[in-house]
């Protein structure tokens, strides 16, 4: 391949999930009450609205979508997934809370689904067995 030595990709730094403009505190509930994310301080010079999370080794942004006279619509295909080590639990809780999930065949080896945040955005969540 060429030009592969220079564009070796090691890991993610970050995933961005766009999220409606003044509906920041939405997201808190369901990214860090409810998926166990905690709130990071963004550095001083990124002065975007939203949030940065975290949660082990997973970075994630959440960026209000704010585009003066278009209604946001969140992508019908795009989504993070992530691993999670509760598929069972975490699935039982968002029945409870409300949220739309849906148990999805995995591939081979996985428990496999998603959850959508209140914004329409598909979360994927994956348990190895």
């Amino acid at each position: 391949m060429e030009g592969a030595a220079f564009n070796m990709i090691s890991s993610f730094d970050h995933v961005q999930v766009s999220i409606e403009p003044g509906r920041l505190d939405d997201a808190l509930a369901f990214y860090v009450d409810f998926l166990g994310f905690a709130r990071v301080p963004k550095p001083a010079d990124m002065r975007q609205s939203g949030a940065w999370l975290t949660s082990g080794t997973v970075n994630l942004h959440l960026g209000e979508d704010i585009n003066p006279g278009v209604t946001f619509t969140p992508s019908p295909h795009a989504h993070p997934a992530m691993r999670v080590d509760n598929f069972d639990a975490l699935f039982a809780q968002a029945e409870t809370k409300g949220f739309k999930a849906r148990v999805d065949k995995g591939p081979a080896g996985f428990k496999r689904g998603s959850i959508w945040d209140p914004f329409g955005n598909r979360i994927e969540l994956m348990q190895k067995l």
